[in-house]
């Protein structure tokens, strides 16, 4: 199977549709030849909308304050494949939250997607997306260490989201250093040098 062909079946996937009410909108980028595979929760409701992965608050801070990076070099389908445990937003609760990522989604597709991506390393994004990929460690621990999935080397970061104020405050070690440790791996993966972002 070459990869268009999981790449047409994400697109065309509507296996949520019934539960959400609305047409679900699948949003993933990247290639076979993508350096890093990002694996996030959902798309959010602003993605949903403008179709382009991390185009909202969360991915500000992910792109530019924690990876350092532009949007250039993120969006470069050679250095990033940029998917979720669920490709499409989900709704909104009656709280105003958006809805857990239905793990149909993760189960369909993810073992395809990495079976087809000749990548580096793996990021993984956000508690949901830690706690399916990695379900016998805690979140805590996954984020201040170095793990491995299938057979490569693989970070998990806390959701970038402004509203996860409470874990940042809760663990500042976080900024202060590890996501430094982490940058500097994804620099040296995309093949970056010190200064080629100012």
């Amino acid at each position: 199977m070459n990869f268009d062909e999981p790449r047409q079946q994400i697109l065309q996937c509507r296996l949520c549709e019934p539960k959400f009410g609305f047409e679900p909108v699948p949003i993933f980028q990247g290639t076979e030849r993508s350096a890093i595979v990002q694996i996030g929760q959902a798309p959010s409701s602003t993605v949903h909308m403008t179709k382009k992965p991390f185009n909202d608050a969360s991915g500000q801070k992910l792109k530019y304050k924690w990876y350092e990076i532009t949007d250039e070099i993120f969006y470069n389908e050679d250095f990033f494949y940029i998917t979720a445990m669920a490709h499409c937003f989900p709704g909104k609760n009656a709280k105003g939250g958006d809805n857990p990522p239905p793990l149909a989604c993760a189960r369909k597709w993810l073992k395809q997607e990495f079976a087809q991506v000749h990548n580096e390393i793996y990021i993984i994004i956000g508690a949901k997306a830690a706690k399916f990929l990695f379900p016998d460690d805690s979140f805590e621990e996954l984020v201040f260490k170095d793990s491995v999935l299938n057979g490569k080397p693989a970070y998990v970061l806390p959701h970038p989201s402004p509203l996860n104020v409470r874990w940042f405050k809760d663990h500042p070690q976080f900024e202060e250093q590890r996501i430094c440790e982490i940058r500097k791996v994804i620099w040296r993966v995309l093949g970056l040098r010190t200064g080629e972002q100012e």
